[in-house]
């Protein structure tokens, strides 16, 4: 308890918040790597995911692929790339090693999301007169845009998780604190940066959840249920409602 109570404030100390490692300034680099990394692989992931998901063609290499490439460690991608790339060119490494991290599950949420697809509603499309392109963009990416904000929402927060290890290789993000609390022993900075990051992905997880949302089609959208009005007999007799529903032998009498 005394623990936490030393990483607040830690957290809410101004001097935290100024110089050349304040906490803003990390946080910024945080958001800026992930935001790179998964823009990279969107570009990438969803032509193809989109065309596997049309074409039903090449989706146990996809699937090979995105297992292979959630199989290789991400800190020793990481070291090995900047070992490759050379010193001068670590934030390309970092950014490649986070690229690859984010591609899987962006691939998965873009074919997937085709495959979700009723094949009578594209069939149905196709016997109208549509072109293949007028069926992907008219049918088939409305209809499996829920599933692939799904995938996105997953890379990011593998991402955000992941940046971390960026400041092993001296790029900063949060995950700054964390190492150099390690290793000066200030478990209120490691614990601080730890909770940092657990927030930025919550924050993130909540914003995404409700993109996916919004992403459902209106006509897909569960209609909601309408609410049965409460019937008050009165003494005028019957209300239009109990008119309606009473069986025929006791509307005959009445």
């Amino acid at each position: 308890m005394n623990l936490m109570a030393e990483a607040l404030d830690w957290m809410t100390d101004p001097a935290q918040w100024q110089g050349n490692n304040s906490l803003l300034l990390l946080l910024a680099q945080h958001l800026a790597y992930t935001a790179m990394a998964v823009l990279v692989a969107a570009l990438v992931a969803i032509p193809v995911g989109w065309g596997i998901g049309h074409t039903g063609r090449g989706r146990e290499l996809a699937v090979a692929v995105s297992g292979i490439a959630r199989a290789v460690p991400s800190f020793g991608l990481l070291i090995l790339l900047v070992l490759l790339f050379g010193v001068l060119h670590k934030p390309e490494a970092a950014v490649l090693t986070f690229v690859l991290l984010a591609i899987p599950s962006i691939l998965a949420g873009a074919y997937t999301g085709f495959e979700a697809i009723d094949r009578k509603t594209v069939d149905a499309a196709r016997a109208a007169g549509m072109t293949e392109w007028q069926i992907l963009a008219k049918v088939e990416i409305p209809l499996g845009l829920p599933l692939l904000v799904g995938g996105l929402r997953s890379a990011i927060l593998q991402v955000v998780a992941t940046v971390t290890i960026a400041a092993y290789v001296n790029l900063g993000g949060l995950g700054l604190p964390i190492i150099t609390g390690l290793n000066l022993r200030r478990y209120d900075m490691v614990l601080g940066g730890a909770i940092m990051v657990a927030v930025l992905a919550l924050l993130l997880d909540m914003l995404l959840a409700g993109a996916q949302k919004l992403a459902v089609p209106r006509g897909l959208a569960p209609s909601r249920q309408r609410t049965a009005r409460p019937v008050v007999p009165t003494n005028d007799g019957p209300t239009p409602d109990t008119e309606m529903t009473a069986p025929p032998t006791e509307r005959a009498r009445s």
